[in-house]
């Protein structure tokens, strides 16, 4: 069987879609790219907002046309979370959002009758962390290590844990040696990931997210460590104080915010303020001076004024973030701010994405400026034209005048920025 995979979403669903393509390859099944002749196109879906429905529609309405004899599987959260919705596009196999080693049967059965299934579970009652291969196919040099699932936060703009389920935690030792295996199979950077990496372990006994990193660290001391997003009140002294010896962890830190505004925060379900927030970023840039601080907001959420939008902008400022994901509020059914009163006008909130878009835009500047004259250690990804490219350790994109430096780390004495990326040599 020959299969493509178009994935939509967030890292977890990256990570499955790699664990999707070691299945199927294992089973002795070709991959090629989306568009080119198949057998078979699976699409892997997002719906954590209306706007990812939307693409995913789309992306399972492109598939149809550009191989109508192919079969169209659909998987991930979308198809989880509207069933429904997705049998009404007319493709031949529907799954969810767990289960994948089961859904890849599916899908040979399909191929093979070309009968209609549909094996969709209830993810509230899911208790066990689905163990899937890890790493990917040949040629890259970043690997994703889902070590969590599931979220019991229920923000009131969120359909995630609808979708995903309660938490689930990859064993400490199963976390250890999957760390290991991706270094000895050559990979330079792990992407420490999960629906919700500050939960981990709320399931297991006596452990946490920390213990987590530390034996990730261990375990491939020769592969850089990158964490995925962040609660902010799980960035505590201790918390920051136990990364400091892990040398081989970036000194990059996302921490979702979603809006500066207190006010918003609460609608929003949030379990922190943005005092909580800021106690965060003072943390972590004083134990990691220079680290690259990341974020998502949320704009025009329902009841946002102006006001509030203005304490919002204010806040972040003060963040000095170094990049910085925008994205208009999108309402999403069957959650409860879809039903708050205020709901903000499309034109309204798109004006104040562009305000907070540039925004990000100049601090982003500032940050890669502040990075002229030092020394940045580059995880080279990519080549062109006598050019490579990577990112530093603060998640900085960096190009040097140098080929041949695939999936090595160096040293780079960064010398100018040119647009979003900076300009360096070889140190």
């Amino acid at each position: 069987m020959r299969f493509s995979i178009e994935t939509l979403g967030c890292k977890v669903n990256q990570f499955e879609t790699q664990a999707l393509e070691l299945l199927l390859t294992s089973r002795g099944h070709t991959e090629c790219a989306p568009g080119e002749d198949c057998d078979a196109c699976i699409i892997n879906t997002c719906a954590v907002t209306a706007e990812s429905g939307r693409k995913s529609r789309q992306a399972i309405r492109r598939a149809k046309k550009a191989a109508p004899s192919a079969v169209i599987a659909v998987c991930g959260c979308y198809s989880q979370i509207s069933p429904e919705e997705v049998e009404e596009l007319g493709v031949d196999l529907i799954s969810g959002s767990g289960e994948r080693a089961a859904f890849v049967t599916q899908l040979e059965a399909v191929c093979a009758d070309r009968a209609f299934r549909k094996d969709i579970d209830d993810p509230m009652k899911r208790r066990e962390f689905e163990s899937l291969p890890t790493g990917g196919l040949s040629g890259r040099t970043r690997a994703m290590l889902k070590i969590q699932d599931g979220c019991c936060n229920f923000c009131t703009y969120c359909v995630i844990p609808y979708a995903r389920g309660p938490v689930r935690s990859l064993p400490l030792e199963d976390t250890a040696a999957e760390a290991a295996r991706l270094m000895e199979a050559g990979y330079r950077e792990i992407v420490v990931t999960g629906i919700e990496i500050s939960s981990y372990g709320r399931d297991l006994e006596n452990v946490s997210l920390i213990d987590a990193v530390r034996a990730v660290s261990k375990a491939a001391p020769e592969c850089r460590i990158r964490l995925g997003s962040l609660e902010p009140r799980t960035v505590t002294d201790d918390f920051a104080d136990a990364l400091v010896p892990l040398e081989n962890v970036c000194r990059h830190f996302h921490l979702s915010l979603q809006s500066g505004c207190d006010a918003t925060l609460r609608r929003m379900g949030r379990r922190y303020d943005t005092a909580r927030f800021m106690q965060s970023v003072s943390v972590l840039r004083d134990r990691f001076p220079g680290c690259g601080l990341t974020t998502d907001l949320i704009v025009g959420f329902p009841g946002e004024t102006e006001e509030e939008f203005g304490e919002t902008m204010d806040f972040i400022r003060g963040c000095a973030f170094s990049a910085m994901h925008v994205f208009p509020y999108s309402p999403r059914p069957g959650t409860p701010a879809a039903d708050m009163p205020g709901q903000i006008s499309r034109q309204t909130k798109h004006e104040r994405a562009r305000i907070a878009g540039a925004a990000a835009h100049e601090m982003k500047r500032a940050f890669l400026e502040s990075c002229i004259g030092s020394v940045q250690n580059v995880l080279f990804e990519t080549e062109s034209g006598g050019w490579s490219r990577g990112h530093a350790g603060n998640y900085a994109e960096v190009s040097v005048n140098t080929s041949g430096l695939h999936n090595r780390v160096l040293p780079v004495l960064i010398t100018g920025v040119n647009g979003d990326i900076l300009l360096g040599k070889l140190a």
